[in-house]
C-alpha cells in the first residue's frame, strides 16, 4: 500500500518542476489553485493535504482539458455522496484505492466515470518490510538523473533536480450537508508490487480481500497527459495506464520516518543496514550527507531554499527501464554502501 509520502518542494519551486507541454505543444507552468494551503513534509501520512495535478476543466468548463492545475488536497477520498456532517465519520479507508475494485465499488466509481482523475505528486513514497526484529522501512523513488541536486533554476528556465514520482490517483468534491466550503480529497490508486518491490511487501490474497501493493505510477508525460485529459481520453483507456512499473528503486532509511510528527531530510538520508551509526562520508555519498547537513543548519528564511531540487520529468519521454545506475547508487554504492538497490530473486 502507499501509506506515507514525501514531498518537499517549496511551492513555487513545485510548479516550475510541473513545467509541461499543452496540445498546442506550448512550454506551460500549472497554476497554483489554494496554493497558499501548501505546506512541504518529509513526511506526509493519510488525513493531512498534498499536492496534486488536475485538468483545469474541472474548474472552469470553458478551460482546455489538456490544461492542468495544481492544488493540495486532502488525502482520503470523502465521496460527494456522503451525507454526514463530519468526513472523519466515514467507515472505511479511502487513503488507497484498489486498482481491481475501483470500478465496482461506490467509494470511488462515481468520480472516476465523471472524469476525476489527478495525479499525486511526491518525492517518493515509504513501505515498510517486516523483519523478525520489527519493521525496515525504505523510501521508493524513480531513477534519477547526475545533476538531480544542481542548484535550483530560477525563472523560466528548465527545471534541473529530482524527478518527482507521478502517481495515479481519483479526486473528489464533498459538500458539508449544512453547507460551507467545498472539500476536495483524493485517494491513490495501488497496483500489485513490481517484482523488484515484492520482497519490501506485496499484495497477498486472504479469504478474497487483497492487501495494496504499490501505488501506480504514471511513468513519463505521455501516461500523465491521458490520465489528466479526461475530455478527450475516456475512462476504458485511462485505466490501461494502471499497472506495475520496474522503473524505480529505493534504499532503506532509519525508522525515525515512523513516528509521523517526524518531519525533517533524515526521513529519506539512506542507512546501512546492520550499523548503528551514522553513514560516514565518502566521495559517493558526501553530495547528499552535505546537504541533508546544510538544509537543517540555514535559518527559517533560507530554509525552504534548501529542500531537495527536483527535475520536471513532463516534458521528457519515460525513462528507460535500466536505469538502476542512478544518481543515489553513484553516491553510495561505489564505495560499498548499501545504496540503491534492486532485490534479486
Amino acid at each position: 500500500m502507499c501509506g506515507r509520502t514525501a514531498c518537499s518542494l517549496a511551492a513555487d519551486s513545485l510548479r516550475r518542476a510541473c513545467a509541461y507541454r499543452d496540445r498546442r505543444g506550448q512550454h506551460r507552468q500549472p497554476e497554483w489553485v489554494r496554493g497558499e494551503r501548501y505546506q512541504p513534509s518529509y513526511n506526509k501520512g493519510p488525513q493531512s493535504s498534498g499536492p496534486v495535478l488536475l485538468s483545469r476543466r474541472h474548474l472552469h468548463q470553458d478551460a482546455d482539458s489538456s490544461e492542468r492545475v495544481l492544488m493540495d488536497m486532502r488525502w482520503g477520498l470523502v465521496p460527494s455522496w456522503f451525507k454526514q456532517d463530519n468526513p472523519s465519520k466515514l467507515q472505511f479507508n479511502t487513503s488507497n484505492c484498489r486498482s481491481d475494485t475501483m470500478l465496482s465499488k461506490s467509494s470511488y466509481q462515481g468520480a472516476l466515470r465523471k472524469g476525476k482523475r489527478c495525479v499525486v505528486l511526491a518525492d517518493g513514497f515509504y513501505e515498510w518490510q517486516q523483519q523478525s526484529g520489527g519493521k525496515q522501512p525504505y523510501f521508493i523513488y524513480f531513477p534519477q538523473t547526475k545533476d538531480a541536486m544542481d542548484k535550483e533554476t530560477e525563472g523560466d528556465e528548465e527545471w534541473k533536480g529530482w524527478r518527482l514520482l507521478t502517481m495515479a490517483g481519483i479526486f473528489d468534491c464533498w459538500e458539508p450537508p449544512a453547507g460551507g466550503e467545498m472539500m476536495y480529497t483524493y485517494t491513490i490508486i495501488t497496483v500489485d508490487a513490481s517484482k523488484d518491490l515484492s520482497f519490501i511487501h506485496h499484495r497477498q490474497v486472504r479469504a478474497g480481500k487483497g492487501v495494496a501493493g504499490m501505488p501506480a505510477i504514471l511513468d513519463g508525460d505521455e501516461a500523465i497527459r491521458k490520465w489528466l485529459d479526461f475530455a478527450e481520453v475516456p475512462t476504458q483507456e485511462a485505466v490501461k495506464l494502471i499497472q506495475p512499473t520496474e522503473n524505480i528503486v529505493f534504499h532503506p532509511v532509519s525508522t525515525f520516518v515512523n513516528n509521523i510528527r517526524n518531519n525533517t531530510p533524515e526521513c529519506v538520508a539512506p542507512i546501512e543496514l546492520g550499523v548503528k551509526k551514522e553513514v560516514k562520508a565518502t566521495p559517493s555519498n558526501k553530495v547528499m550527507l552535505g546537504w541533508l547537513k546544510s538544509s537543517q543548519e540555514v535559518s527559517p528564511q533560507k530554509k525552504e531554499n534548501c529542500l531537495l531540487k527536483w527535475t520536471s520529468q513532463f516534458i521528457h519521454s519515460p525513462s528507460p527501464k535500466k536505469t538502476s545506475t542512478d544518481v543515489l547508487q553513484q553516491w553510495l554504492g561505489k564505495q560499498g554502501q548499501p545504496a540503491v538497490k534492486k532485490h534479486k530473486a
